[in-house]
């Protein structure tokens, strides 16, 4: 468990395409709580995709972003060490993403 920095403007594009490029956006164009709250929704969904697509296996995944401060919290739980950390990197390597919280 801990808080891991990454590089914010490094990492995979998930969130320039779907749902997520038209929650960041609107968020850009207008930043409102709500504008906010869907960015933050549509981006921790996207992430979570990203963290299913690579096949790790995480019993009761939930991933949260959090716009204002660019973090992910992850939670869950995983068989090994191994998928762990791979789990932190899914969310790390993120462009975006500035921190993440593992609560796994």
């Amino acid at each position: 468990m801990g808080l891991m920095s990454f590089f914010k403007e490094a990492g995979e594009k998930l969130f320039g395409k779907g749902e997520a490029k038209a929650a960041q956006d609107a968020a850009a164009a207008a930043p409102t709580p709500e504008n906010i709250a869907a960015l933050s929704k549509s981006a921790g969904d996207a992430i979570a995709s990203y963290i299913v697509a690579q096949n790790l296996k995480v019993d009761g995944l939930a991933v949260a972003f959090d716009a204002p401060s660019a973090t992910v919290t992850v939670s869950g739980t995983v068989a090994d060490q191994a998928t762990r950390e791979k789990v932190v990197l899914c969310c790390g390597n993120v462009s975006g993403v500035a921190k993440v919280n593992n609560m796994m």
